[in-house]
């Protein structure tokens, strides 16, 4: 049998398997949807009565022949509720609706989506050229690493939930374990599912299996689960807690992603990721630009969770500086990001002489300048010891955030 053909046959075999392994984790999160109605809508309400008429006239009733017995629920679903009325004694079971809708909010879809806009985003810009950004096997090498990066991130932030439930029940009521609206136990579940299926993907493909893949799905995996739990636990620390940030939103996620697809996609020889972070200015400037923006989205994230914080006593820097302080200092400190590079880029675009190049890089530089007086613009009348204004103030942040990756292809 030819090498080729060897080759093939070996793509294929991982590929059947992979699909089998996500066909059986579907059914599994699938099963734990109907199975276990401790999943959704726990502290159900029921008030159970006899009467005619379909009118229930007691909380309690014993049953005889010709009365009826009637059942009131009623659900809190986080923004939604349904009140579902039922004749005879079965026990209504959460519909795979109403858990999917529980499982989005378990994901912190903020966090999936930067994750979504990063990986595509990465790509772009490791392509060596605009034409290279659209060819097959860069959409394919995308499309690949999307699925376990994003697994990858509920595992992350499903973890800090399970571990966090009492201070979640301060800071974050609505969270779906808080809320009480997700068991821990059938959480434990999703996230164990998507630790498994994200590292396994990883290593699954030998085409698409690279170092720079592993590497950001190991390195998010090892950091983000000594950061929540016991006995690290690193969030008590601040300085550790900010050095997390820093790892995985800066290098981990934006050098590994980028050498991957320098090999996977763009079929480099060179697949190391420390090559990439020393001699390739694009890879090294958007890991230090995402890594501070990191720190910032983390510390700020902080400011108004105090309460829940000082209970548990996680001295983050907002518990330990006030809340105050940190506020104006990563205010600074993005604003200063944002002014910087896109002084940088507009004095690149000066520099340029193809006319392309230079209005890319004007373009860069003036979204900079605009996020970064934006970030003072929403800031005014912002209260840093009220929640409500400062997560509304955190929220415009991250729509930076998922700007600043929108426009990163073009940063060159």
């Amino acid at each position: 049998m030819k090498r080729s053909t060897v080759i093939k046959t070996r793509n294929w075999n991982w590929n059947a398997v992979l699909l089998i392994l996500i066909s059986l984790s579907i059914n599994i999160i699938g099963s734990v949807a109907f199975n276990a109605p401790r999943s959704v809508g726990v502290g159900v309400s029921v008030r159970i009565g006899t009467g005619t008429g379909g009118t229930c006239a007691a909380s309690t009733c014993t049953m005889r022949p010709g009365e009826q017995r009637c059942f009131s629920r009623s659900r809190n679903l986080g923004a939604s509720s349904a009140t579902t009325a039922e004749v005879g004694g079965s026990n209504s079971r959460p519909n795979l609706l109403s858990f999917s809708r529980v499982l989005w909010r378990f994901t912190r879809p903020h966090t999936l989506i930067g994750s979504a806009l990063a990986i595509p985003t990465i790509h772009a810009l490791a392509a060596p050229s605009y034409s290279a950004m659209l060819s097959v096997s860069n959409l394919l090498s995308m499309l690949y690493a999307m699925l376990p990066a994003l697994f990858m991130n509920l595992y992350i932030t499903g973890l800090n939930q399970i571990t966090d439930v009492e201070i979640d029940k301060i800071n974050k009521p609505d969270l779906p374990i808080a809320a009480g609206d997700l068991s821990v136990r059938d959480a434990t579940i999703v996230v164990v599912v998507a630790l498994a299926l994200s590292l396994w993907m990883g290593l699954a493909n030998p085409m698409f299996g690279s170092q720079g893949l592993n590497l950001a799905l190991w390195g998010s995996g090892i950091l983000g689960t000594m950061y929540s739990l016991p006995p690290f636990r690193l969030k008590r620390f601040p300085l550790l807690a900010a050095f997390c940030i820093v790892a995985v939103r800066g290098t981990i996620i934006n050098a590994g992603f980028f050498a991957h697809a320098k090999v996977a996609a763009f079929g480099s020889p060179v697949g190391s990721v420390l090559h990439y972070l020393v001699n390739d200015r694009a890879c090294k400037l958007s890991s230090v630009f995402f890594g501070i923006f990191g720190i910032v989205i983390a510390l700020m994230k902080d400011v108004p969770d105090v309460e829940g914080d000082e209970l548990a006593d996680v001295r983050t820097f907002s518990v330990r500086i006030g809340q105050k302080r940190i506020f104006h200092t990563m205010k600074r400190l993005l604003t200063s990001l944002f002014f910087v590079f896109g002084a940088g880029f507009m004095k690149a675009a000066l520099s340029a002489t193809a006319m392309p190049v230079i209005l890319t890089r004007a373009l860069v530089g003036t979204l900079a300048f605009v996020a970064g007086i934006s970030v003072n613009k929403e800031a005014a009348g912002v209260n840093p010891e009220d929640s409500k204004d400062v997560y509304g103030y955190y929220m415009h942040l991250w729509k930076l955030f998922y700007l600043s990756y929108l426009v990163l292809p073009f940063a060159r």
